[in-house]
């Protein structure tokens, strides 16, 4: 399923408008910062695993192989930060970090280059180490043999587990306070990991991410990503690049200012361990790869912490077109699964848009998320409707069809008697033949009767209920169902009938109170 892949970020023009730094980011020699590569023989290793003359060269791993071997272990690059990057100063004691990389069966040479970029573009006194995560890659010596290069360690797993349960392996084996996750067929750039650590070590609730470069799958020509994008998704859990809203964009007067975003690509990211830790690492019950970004940035977002992109770190990525590897119950399923777990556990009453917009995901087993709905508790994470409002508000809410119903209770109906009163009244009429007093459409927030919306007199509760002109920015006409209950979105309170006879009210919200549930018939 091809939607379940990264997109490439858009690339800028050389000559854009945007100033950029016009360095080439050298490899510095490794003895430079102080990380010798010891015995390992690099020219045997990739001599190991070189492409066969008349072989397709994209066809094992989905990127040109021939270009990839062609470059070898490291090549120098285009700084392209913006630059005023140089001139921001670091804390001279910033933390070390554990990088974690996990791969399946990736090339040599653009492993070997991903690992070299970090040894020689990082300072020496941040990395701790880099795990290598090998998820049962067909021959175990691309991983074991690099674990002769000082600071590298090789852990393989003895059968396939996929992109999340190798992550959470590599970072319960962390030994550093801070986590660097890194695809394997990256190139790291200048400075790219002194801003990040940085920024976590402010605040250890941030998970912080680098722009990402584009390196051409066909030539692996290093390309700019544009400086203002962001994370960003539709209905149906697809990531996409998008620009950051346009008043961000006027507030932004300096160009080295992180950009909030409302999920990560999720393939490179640096997170304080105890706060992944704590909580709750990865939903170690989706498989392989996909969607786990947006279980982590809904996690992270509604649980107390933040999501930033850093216009001073950059890194390269190779972007492919299609999976290189088999998923044990093919793509398209195995996406599916993980979307409908971070739907079901995170999404509250917006799930059913993710499901309008995925009808295939209907029915598909997803396994039991019980533990995931725990933690949830356990950490008193915020609602999505939180998220909606407050981190991406942009995501607009598919126009609804008004649906007419009568809201029953018991034997009666909710009856408007002009504007300022309310009632049951017995339900009149059959079928779609209903007096307009007993017709209500809801179209979240908002509870209507044509031109009159069903509001709070004060957000109190006892508060009697009227009939006002609609707004849907009137903080006291905003409703949504909570079970059988109909709950004002401000106050928390829930409409209330208290006698059949008496006004309507708002009370506090108690299930299983018969003056509290509403049920409504859709008028047909």
């Amino acid at each position: 399923m091809s939607d379940s892949l990264p997109r490439v970020p858009r690339a800028i023009k050389h000559n854009s408008l945007m100033p950029m730094n016009t360095e080439v980011s050298q490899p510095p020699r490794a003895e430079q910062q102080g990380l010798p590569l010891g015995g390992f023989d690099e020219k045997a290793y990739l001599a190991g695993k070189r492409l066969k003359p008349g072989d397709d060269p994209y066809r094992e791993h989905a990127f040109n192989l021939q270009e990839s071997d062609r470059l070898g272990g490291e090549r120098a690059i285009r700084d392209t930060r913006h630059y005023r990057c140089a001139s921001v100063n670091y804390d001279p004691d910033l933390p070390s970090t554990s990088v974690i990389i996990t791969f399946h069966n990736e090339a040599r040479s653009t492993l070997l280059r991903t690992i070299k970029s970090v040894l020689t573009r990082s300072p020496a006194s941040l990395i701790q180490e880099i795990i290598l995560i090998d998820d049962f890659s067909s021959d175990s010596e691309d991983c074991q043999l690099l674990s002769q290069v000082p600071r590298v360690r090789c852990l393989r797993n003895g059968r396939r587990e996929g992109l999340i349960r190798s992550r959470v392996r590599g970072a319960n084996a962390a030994s550093a306070s801070i986590l660097t996750f890194l695809d394997s067929h990256c190139e790291v750039n200048a400075d790219w990991l002194q801003p990040m650590i940085q920024r976590v070590k402010e605040d250890h609730t941030r998970v912080v991410s680098p722009i990402i470069d584009v390196i051409s799958l066909d030539n692996f020509a290093y390309l700019a990503a544009s400086a203002d994008l962001r994370g960003g998704f539709d209905w149906s859990l697809h990531f996409k690049w998008e620009q950051i809203p346009i008043e961000q964009k006027m507030a932004r007067s300096d160009p080295t200012q992180a950009i909030r975003t409302p999920v990560i690509a999720g393939g490179i990211f640096v997170m304080d361990k105890s706060w992944f830790n704590h909580l709750g690492q990865y939903d170690t019950h989706m498989d392989i790869w996909g969607g786990e970004n947006f279980e982590l940035s809904f996690r992270v977002w509604m649980c107390g912490g933040s999501l930033e992109i850093l216009p001073c770190s950059r890194v390269g990525h190779v972007f492919r077109k299609r999976h290189p590897y088999d998923f044990p119950e093919g793509n398209a399923l195995t996406y599916i699964k993980n979307t409908r777990r971070a739907a079901e556990v995170w999404m509250d009453e917006y799930k059913q848009y993710y499901y309008s917009a995925r009808p295939s995901a209907q029915g598909k087993a997803f396994g039991s998320i019980s533990e995931r709905l725990n933690l949830r508790r356990k950490l008193n994470c915020k609602p999505f409707r939180w998220y909606m409002e407050n981190v991406y508000p942009e995501l607009r809410v598919p126009e609804q069809e008004a649906v007419s119903s009568v809201l029953r209770q018991g034997g009666l109906c909710l009856e408007t008697r002009g504007t300022d009163a309310l009632a049951l009244a017995e339900c009149r009429g059959v079928g779609s033949i209903r007096p307009q007093a007993q017709r209500w459409e809801l179209i979240e927030p908002l509870l209507r009767q044509q031109d009159l919306c069903l509001a709070i007199s004060a957000f109190a509760a006892g508060s009697k209920v009227k009939m006002d002109t609609c707004s849907a920015k009137e903080p006291r006409q905003k409703w949504k169902p909570k079970g059988t209950a109909l709950q004002h979105v401000v106050s928390g309170l829930c409409l209330d009938s208290q006698t059949p006879t008496g006004p309507l009210v708002v009370t506090q919200c108690r299930p299983q109170m018969a003056g509290q549930s509403w049920e409504p018939q859709i008028i047909t």
